[in-house]
């Protein structure tokens, strides 16, 4: 029984070590795709509304990559990724109110 309680031990302790670096290479990946949606909004007709949303992306997606390039901790990349999402999401709300 000791056996198998050390063994779920180490496995608890070894995925949580796997995480942060998971956690980490996410960064990136939601970086990407903000910029992406920040270059097809770009590509569209935009309104002066939708300029604005852009903008504020772009800005988004700065201090996306300055939290991630100083991350010391998990909640670093987290806000890393959690303004990466919100710059994608400004990008799209952008691209739906533009005209192709």
């Amino acid at each position: 029984m000791k056996r198998v309680a050390a063994a779920v031990g180490i496995g608890v302790v070894m995925l949580v070590l796997g995480l942060g670096p998971a956690e980490a290479w996410n960064c990136p990946v939601q970086l990407k795709g903000a910029e992406d949606a920040i270059k097809r909004a770009e590509a569209m007709k935009l309104s002066p509304e939708a300029r604005a949303l852009v903008e504020e992306a772009k800005k988004l997606v700065a201090q996306s990559k300055a939290h991630h390039g100083d991350a010391k901790a998990k909640i670093d990349h987290a806000n890393a990724m959690w303004k990466a999402k919100s710059a994608q999401a400004q990008a799209e709300a952008a691209q739906a109110i533009s005209t192709p």
